[in-house]
């Protein structure tokens, strides 16, 4: 990955699982999305990037809330306190049943 960032571009890292851009808010904050199967996860169609789910940045001053379709970016509402809170339980979760799981395979 480059050390400094251009803006509207996606750096995408195969070997280490994981897309890296600027927040399109214009914060120039570093936006890391690593990519698992109970995570982010990245389509190309071979001309476009989608990365699922939206990507809410609740830990920025901006606290931008985004989805990236089809290489657009299309902001979403912000979330208030209580939906941040529960969304990042709800994502715990999903995490230790899908590694938990995996375990006993």
């Amino acid at each position: 990955m480059p050390t400094e960032l251009e803006e509207g571009i996606l750096y995408v890292s195969m070997e280490f699982g994981t897309v890296i851009h600027k927040c399109p808010c214009g914060c120039g904050q570093k936006v890391v999305t690593p990519l698992s199967p109970v995570g982010w996860q990245l389509s190309y169609d071979g001309d476009t990037i989608t990365l699922t789910p939206s990507i809410g940045n609740w830990s920025f001053v901006c606290q931008s809330h985004y989805w990236i379709i089809n290489n657009v970016v299309q902001h979403a509402l912000k979330w208030k306190k209580n939906p941040i809170e529960k969304g990042r339980k709800n994502e715990q979760k999903s995490q230790k049943k899908y590694y938990r799981n995996k375990s006993k395979k």
